[in-house]
């Protein structure tokens, strides 16, 4: 698991399954990864054919307990439920039947996301970086160890605001699934130990709002609960 921090996870080392410790680095983040979140954001475009990919900084990641603050440049932010992969050893170009051979742990994480600056840089025609990357934006839960989950592909991942159940998904609908999605991304990046894989969210996304509870669960994963704040001014 990892080490308590009061704000972030950014400057703690990750304490693996394995005993090995490590900074998180790349957060390596999986858009449009379900097909029915696809169409509920009224995307016309067809499904993707290969994995659409950003990242998010490692001063987004706060723990389960921590507070996520919305910021004042934003009036629209939404949760995003993911699963998360969990780099153990990493590597370069690595084949897909050995992808999961390099996950050390799984998690439940959320994707949060200011829509609002999303969908003007879409409009735009640039990156979702600022809508997907402040502070805070990266909850991310305690580690489960990889050998506890037999298949990342046959969960079944819930989010509950103020208690009430806003995304229930289930791996299996990912387009791309976890072993797919490591080798894709080592082919492109070279994977580190430490490296966190979010990997794309269910329908069901909404707003948050200041004073809001969100409780993630999944199967045989350790839940993940966070409280939203506004930013004060």
């Amino acid at each position: 698991m990892f080490h308590q921090f009061s704000s972030s996870y950014s400057h703690v080392p990750l304490t693996l399954p394995s005993g090995d410790t490590a900074r998180p680095g790349k957060i390596l983040c999986i858009g449009r990864n379900y097909g029915a979140h696809v169409r509920e954001m009224d995307d016309v475009a067809d499904l993707p054919t290969e994995p659409v990919v950003f990242l998010k900084p490692s001063t987004a990641l706060i723990p389960s307990g921590g507070t996520v603050i919305l910021p004042s440049q934003s009036n629209e932010v939404h949760h995003e439920l993911e699963l998360v992969v969990v780099i153990g050893e990493g590597g370069r170009h690595i084949p897909e039947t050995e992808a999961l051979n390099h996950v050390a742990a799984y998690a439940l994480g959320l994707d949060l996301t200011a829509r609002d600056l999303q969908a003007k840089a879409k409009a735009d025609k640039g990156p979702w970086s600022i809508a997907k990357g402040f502070d805070t934006f990266a909850p991310l839960g305690r580690l489960t160890p990889a050998s506890e989950i037999t298949d990342p592909q046959a969960l079944t991942i819930e989010l509950k605001v103020n208690g009430e159940v806003q995304q229930h998904g289930k791996t299996a609908q990912m387009i791309f699934p976890v072993a797919g999605l490591v080798s894709y991304l080592s082919s492109v990046f070279t994977l580190e130990q430490g490296d966190l894989i979010y990997t794309g969210t269910p329908e069901g996304v909404g707003p948050i709002h200041d004073g809001d509870v969100l409780e993630a669960t999944g199967t045989g994963l350790k839940a993940l609960l966070v409280n939203v704040v506004a930013e004060s001014t």
